[in-house]
């Protein structure tokens, strides 16, 4: 394969994108996490802990997707040094080890994803017993 220094230039936007959305998700659902604990510690709500718990693994899953996003990023700034350096060789590992990192990355979205499907159900379980109960 043939590296052109464009070639890992072209993740720059996508990756960008992409921690722009990590980030958002990370502080939306650390906000959430905040709350819930303040909530918590007013209530004594057994049910809050599991939520709390629930969005501090969540946290943790998006803290490593922000990790690999970024090294991703990283490693393709290194491979446009070495194209530059015109180390061809070492580069096209280096870009496929980016690309590995930024798979890595979108795999643990997917679980982080998967994860909140499955929060998101059990409060409208809770809600569909409620209306059905009242009904």
């Amino acid at each position: 394969m043939n590296l052109d220094i464009s070639t890992p230039a072209l993740l720059f936007p996508a990756v960008s994108l992409i921690m722009l959305a990590y980030t958002n998700r990370f502080f939306h659902i650390a906000t959430l996490a905040r709350n819930l604990y303040s909530e918590f510690e007013k209530t004594k709500e057994e049910k809050l802990i599991k939520q709390i718990y629930s969005l501090k693994h969540r946290l943790k899953l998006i803290r490593n997707m922000q990790i690999f996003g970024v090294l991703s990023l990283l490693l393709c700034v290194i491979c446009m040094l070495l194209i530059y350096l015109e180390e061809n060789f070492l580069a096209g590992i280096i870009f496929g080890a980016s690309l590995l990192s930024l798979i890595l990355s979108l795999l643990i979205s997917i679980w982080e994803i998967q994860i909140s499907i499955k929060a998101i159900s059990m409060e409208l379980e809770d809600l569909d017993r409620i209306v059905n109960y009242e009904l």
